[in-house]
């Protein structure tokens, strides 16, 4: 039993646990050789088998205790590994909470000019650029875009005799007038002067009017957005689509919210506009109608959206995002939402302090897409975990890497 006892203790100063390889082969032999070279050598070897045996079952019980208590010594060792996490300052932030939504845009102003008479068909020279008009070209109110030429119809509107005749018309107005107050004319003799010069008056009018139809002009600044073909020197007939005109530095979008957002949207109330096309271009609009009723059949209330559109980033037809700004906090306390964890103790978050990880119970407020509000549990300055803190457990040791 002292030599047994001598073994244990050799066995348990050693500088390094003996590996599984080594002690696991031992066989039966291997004990018995181990045995015949100790100090009980003859004593054991004058036993019998059934004493033998027991003492080799001994021996590998006493082995196999060596063993387990080598395995936990080396779970301790593991448990005591840092864990590698990075770690942010908390400061006062300031967090926004939006009402998001999607539709398609439209022009603030466009319109769609006919031809109010039949006429040959020519193409006007813009100004600006020197060559006939065409898709894109911006126009100025008053543009001469289109013109519809025919004589026959110009000659039949006597434009410079009915011109002639209001001259003529208008002298003989005033002439009445001046007799009339001198006691020269009747006041009969007046009024025929009057209604002579008024009819001249709406004839020429009236064909300057019609004259005009034969010019087609820009109605508004804008940008021509379609524009027909038609052979050039080709007669066309009235009521042809000539060119459709856009003003889209402001555009318009039509919008409807859940009736749970009715208490939350003003007037004027800001908008952040983005597309998926323009993911780096955020534009301001602002709200400019609000219904006042709730549609019965999908629990909505329609809004309509005016965007400041300068630079011409956006354009009619396009699918936005709006995101109505809601609510806004300052000065509070913000952490990036996918560094909460939820368990069996409620929503938590990691802190370092002195290199152990802390677990914080939290409550938050309000949210957006990556950030939330914690109004309880955190305080300015903690050093949240913002990475590796998956694998974290309460007080666990760690090491900071940034």
């Amino acid at each position: 039993m002292k030599n047994l006892l001598h073994l244990a203790n050799l066995l348990c100063e050693t500088p390094y646990c003996i590996s599984k390889s080594l002690v696991l082969p031992l066989t039966l032999k291997g004990v018995k050789g181990f045995l015949v070279n100790t100090p009980f050598r003859a004593g054991v070897m004058e036993t019998k088998n059934r004493i033998f045996f027991n003492f080799t079952q001994l021996i590998i019980a006493t082995l196999g205790l060596f063993l387990v208590s080598c395995d936990n010594e080396q779970s301790n060792i593991a448990t005591e590994v840092k864990i590698p996490v990075s770690v942010k300052s908390i400061k006062a932030e300031s967090i926004s909470r939006f009402i998001e939504t999607t539709g398609t845009v439209y022009s603030s102003k466009e319109g769609v000019l006919k031809s109010e008479l039949a006429g040959v068909y020519r193409i006007a020279q813009n100004p600006r650029t020197r060559r006939s008009f065409a898709l894109g070209d911006f126009i100025q109110e008053g543009d001469i875009v289109i013109t519809l030429e025919d004589r026959e119809f110009r000659n039949g509107l006597q434009i410079e005799s009915k011109k002639l005749n209001l001259e003529v018309t208008k002298k003989n107005h005033e002439k009445q007038q001046s007799l009339y107050d001198k006691g020269g004319v009747t006041l009969t003799e007046l009024n025929n002067a009057s209604i002579e010069y008024i009819n001249a008056k709406y004839a020429y009018e009236n064909a300057q009017i019609q004259e005009e139809k034969m010019s087609v002009r820009a109605p508004f600044d804008g940008i021509i957005v379609e524009m027909p073909y038609y052979t050039e020197g080709v007669r066309i007939e009235q009521g042809k689509d000539l060119f459709k005109v856009m003003k889209y530095d402001r555009l318009l979008l039509d919008i409807k919210l859940p009736e749970k957002h009715l208490l939350e949207v003003k007037k004027d109330q800001l908008v952040q506009i983005t597309n998926y096309n323009l993911p780096e271009d955020t534009l301001i609009g602002s709200i400019s109608q609000i219904s006042p009723v709730i549609d019965p059949e999908t629990r909505t209330f329609q809004n309509v959206l005016e965007i400041e559109n300068p630079d011409l980033l956006l354009r009619p037809g396009m699918f936005v995002k709006a995101a109505i700004l809601a609510e806004q906090k300052d000065n509070t306390i913000v952490i990036p939402k996918e560094t909460i964890i939820s368990n069996q103790d409620g929503v938590v978050v990691f802190i370092v302090e002195n290199g152990i990880a802390i677990q914080k119970s939290i409550q938050t407020g309000i949210e957006n897409q990556g950030l939330i509000e914690v109004i309880d549990g955190l305080k300015i300055n903690d050093r949240l975990v913002i990475a590796g803190f998956e694998t974290l457990r309460d007080k666990s040791k760690v090491s900071v890497i940034r």
